[in-house]
Order: structure tokens, then sequence, then C-alpha cells
């Protein structure tokens, strides 16, 4: 393999293992903030447990966040150093913003949640969660924005081969963002909702602090039903503006591979030949394409042949058709793993508001599995976006061939693979034993420790998991 396909691939995998984390403390960070609002509220002592419980696992996964997080920068200057010479002066302004205001706001505020515990009065400890849950949103905002540049260059001029930002609000008031944003939010609030509920159903089963973990259940249970439907309509929305942005991405989405009639049909499956540029088959709907890119039964889509050339028209000789298969699949896997989670969680939100969801055992076995379902919707929507890019790094600027580092060998890059994939593997073996470690535990095991004492609760028994790590 080449020094360019095993860059792809390294920043592939390395984005993929740190977007499993993000979106998870994102979700908890809210749900904790709700969680503790709760006990503020009611001042019943089964919400500030239940918050501290949640808050042992939120900071295991923020650790493994981070450090994972930092790797991903190293890559632009390690294995990518033509995209960050042609770039850097647009791109590093939300990188900077984000890890100097937002992160710094995150942390600061975190750590004083932790120790905060009987330190402060109940109402500033409660903003200070609120402020974490917050400052992860907007961390979340500046590296979409950056994102988005990459998707729909805006507020750029060019100049001496490289692009400089010309206006920072452009950048901001993207509209690939507006799509983009809200769908990630929402998605993070249905993992971190999915995750509380599965393990909440993992400790009903085994009876145990039934009470903590069945009201823990149905405050998972109905975030989990509320995002992933909002996750579902801006999904619809993000879908709409592709028909403007990036119609090859679309088209590639559904392997098709010519236009439309006045009315498309959405594929289901379809069994794909790159090589000779069409479907073997294919189950189709009726005009359901047509509805999600325009909202009404009629609408033409463009194919990749139509659009192939426009793009050599417009930018050149090239192919500038994306890898339709992982494209095609990948939006489907997304699609289905979400559908799941609707489903799943409407059954839940009917359960708990008819007072028996601990009685559906079979059900509650079922959401152990389910909070994978997230995971892969998040990790599939990446892939599909990313992958129907290209050759684009930068759409329509910069081609990925043309954004990796001249001086960088293949064994370099393999290397540097293989220790990341080492180290990595390691990294999830630990958060994974410490998880399960504090799950077994419980959430009355520090409380009753300290009560044998004669003690309140402490914050370094609520970090005691994270210090280990």
């Amino acid at each position: 393999m080449e020094a360019l396909e095993l860059a792809r691939w390294q920043f592939g995998i390395t984005t993929v293992y740190h977007f499993l984390f993000v979106p998870l403390s994102i979700g908890l960070a809210y749900l904790i903030a709700f969680m503790q609002t709760m006990y503020v509220i009611k001042k019943d002592d089964k919400y500030k447990r239940m918050t501290k419980f949640w808050g042992k696992i939120f900071l295991l996964n923020f650790a493994v966040g981070v450090v994972t997080g930092i790797i991903q920068e190293f890559q632009f200057g390690m294995n990518w150093a033509d995209y960050s010479r042609f770039v850097g002066a647009v791109f590093g302004g939300p990188l900077a913003v984000e890890a100097l205001v937002s992160f710094f706001l995150e942390s600061t505020f975190l750590g004083i949640w932790i120790f905060g515990w009987d330190r402060l009065s109940k109402k500033v400890h409660l903003a200070c969660i609120w402020l974490v849950a917050i400052a992860a949103t907007l961390s979340a905002l500046w590296i979409l924005s950056a994102n988005s540049f990459m998707q729909e260059p805006v507020g750029y001029e060019i100049v001496n081969g490289r692009a400089e930002m010309t206006n920072f609000f452009a950048l901001l008031g993207n509209k690939q963002l507006w799509v983009e944003f809200p769908h990630v939010i929402y998605g993070a609030l249905a993992t971190g909702s999915l995750f509380v509920t599965g393990i909440s159903a993992y400790k009903m089963l085994r009876k145990q602090q039934v009470d903590l973990f069945k009201a823990s259940f149905s405050i998972g249970i109905v975030v989990a039903l509320v995002s992933s439907l909002l996750t579902a309509f801006a999904g619809h929305d993000q879908a709409q503006h592709l028909m403007k942005s990036q119609p090859m991405k679309m088209a590639a989405s559904e392997a098709l591979w010519h236009t439309s009639g006045e009315s498309a049909p959405w594929t289901v499956i379809a069994s794909i030949d790159p090589a000779k540029q069409e479907n073997g088959f294919q189950l189709e709907v009726p005009y359901a394409l047509s509805i999600l890119s325009y909202n009404k039964l009629t609408g033409k889509v463009p194919g990749m042949l139509e659009l192939q050339a426009e793009y050599e028209a417009k930018y050149g000789p090239g192919n500038y058709i994306p890898p339709v298969r992982t494209t095609f699949w990948s939006f489907r896997i997304m699609v289905a793993a979400g559908m799941g989670m609707i489903l799943l969680s409407l059954f839940g939100t009917i359960a708990v508001v008819r007072h028996k969801a601990e009685t559906y055992r079979r059900y509650l076995r079922w959401m152990l599995p389910a909070m994978a379902l997230p995971f892969i919707a998040n990790s599939a929507g990446w892939i599909m976006t990313e992958v129907g890019r290209q050759p684009w790094i930068v759409f329509g600027l910069q081609k990925t061939e043309d954004g990796v580092s001249p001086l960088v060998s293949a064994g370099m890059v393999a290397t540097s693979l293989i220790g990341f994939t080492l180290v990595y593997g390691i990294l999830a073996s630990v958060f994974i034993y410490l998880v399960v470690h504090t799950v077994r535990k419980g959430a009355d095991a520090d409380v009753d420790a300290d009560e044998s004492h004669g003690q309140n609760h402490t914050p370094n028994a609520g970090v005691t998991p994270t210090a280990s790590l």
C-alpha cells in the first residue's frame, strides 16, 4: 500500500475510534446535568447517587476521549502536511478556539464539579455540570465548523496557492454547519441515553438498586426516543442540503448511476458493480428519494455519470465518483441502526408510561446489545460523510491525493498505524475493564462505605476509577 492509502486508513481508524467517545461524553453530560437538577429540585438522595454513578463513567469516557483526540491533530502535521499548508489559515482558527476556549472551559468546570461536592452550594455546583455540557457542545460546534469548510468551503480566498480566511462569520454561518451540527448533537444525546438505558436494564435484570436504576432507565429511554426522532429529522434536512452542496455524494449514497426520471425511487438494497457502472439488482421504494430530496413526490435526482461529466468540465480530467459501495452501504447501516433506536426507545417509553418496564425482561435483555446501535449509526454516518466526499479533501479546492505529506514514506505511516492501533487497543481494554468494574460496583457502593465510617460522601470517592486510569 502507498503512503496515501495508509494515511487515509490511519486517519479513518483513529477518527472513528475517537468518535466513539465524543458523542457519549456530550450525551452523558446533559443526562447527568438533568439528574443533578432533579436532585436539587426534589432533594431526593436517589438522584444524587444516580448523578455520581454516571459521573464516574463520564469521567472515564472523558479521559480516553481527550487522549485519542490529541492524536487527530498530530496527524495534520505528520501525514497531511500539504493539506495543513493549504488550509491551515482557515482550519486553524476554529481548532484554536475549540482548544483554548471550549475545551478549557469544559475541563475547568469539570474539575470544579468533581471536587465541589459538599464544598459549593447546590445551585453553584449544579451550574458547573451544565457549563460542562454547554462547553462540550460548543467544542463540537467549532470542530464541525472546520469540517463543514471541508464539505462546503465559504469565507475564503486563494492567495499564493493557499486558502486564507476572509470572513470568520461566513465560516460560522456555513449552511453545511447548521445541518450537520444538530444532527451530531441529537445523535450524541441518543448515544448517551441508550448507554444509560442499557446499563440500567442490566442492573434491573440483576435486581440491583432497582428503584434507582428504574428511574435512571426512565430518564434515558424518554431522552432516547426524543433524540432519535430529532436525529432522523435533522438527517433529512442534511440530505436535502446535499442536493445543493454535494449532489455527487447524494447520488453515490443511492448508487444512482443515471439521472432519475420526474420521480426518483429510494433503493433499499442493490448489487453494485463499480467497474461496469451499473447495478445488477436493486429493491426500490417508489417516490421515496424524491420525498427525501425535495419533500414532494416529484423531482429529478442527478446521476453519478452525468455529474462526472459536469465535474470534468468544471474541474478538469479525473475520476470524481467516490467509492460507491462504501457510501451506499454506510448510509443504509446508519438508517437501519437509527430505525432500531427509534423502535426500541418507543417501546420502552410506552412501557415506562405504563409502569411495566421492569416486567419486560426480554426487552431489557435486548437493550444491552442495543447500546451499540448509536455507536454504529454515528460511525457509519461519518464514514458516509467523509468517503462520499472523495476524491476531495476540501470539496472543489484540493484533492485528497494532493494533501498527503510528500516526505513521509509508506513504512513510516505503517509503523505509526500499527503503534496507534496497539495503544488504542490497550486503552479500549482498560476503559472497558474500568466501566464494567464501576457498573458491577453499583451506585450505592461509595455511599454505603462512607456511611459505615459515619462520614458524608466525598468527591474523592467519586473519581476513584479515573484516578486509577
